[in-house]
């Protein structure tokens, strides 16, 4: 699902974090986890960035804070999280929030030509 186009109210979980240097296993784990958060009840859509200082931000989409939970305590999910606080992040932060609403440029034009 186009994350652009979900319509408020959801869910999101922001994992903001700083890597540590080296990849360890990095990669594949996420590429891992990104599929198996696709696969779950509840997962709307994802987005994420790293920019060259290692420093990241995704953000997963949610239709309910339950599909929240049952994902933060997968078996698989539990092992990534693990790892991450004792080998891949230097920082990490995790926010957790309910979208009420939400916009982008084509709805603001659409708003400029109706009204």
């Amino acid at each position: 699902m186009d994350q652009n186009h979900l319509q408020p109210p959801y869910y999101v979980v922001i994992f903001s974090a700083q890597r540590t240097l080296g990849d360890n296993g990095y990669d594949a784990t996420a590429e891992r986890m990104a599929e198996l958060s696709a696969s779950m009840p509840g997962f709307l859509g994802m987005e994420h960035a790293r920019g060259d200082d290692g420093f990241g931000i995704t953000v997963c989409y949610w239709d309910s804070e339950e599909a929240i939970a049952n994902w933060k305590s997968n078996v698989d999910h539990v092992e990534a999280q693990s790892r991450g606080a004792s080998e891949w992040y230097a920082d990490y932060r995790v926010r957790i929030g309910k979208v009420t609403r939400a916009y982008g440029k084509s709805e603001m034009k659409e708003s400029e030509t109706n009204g």
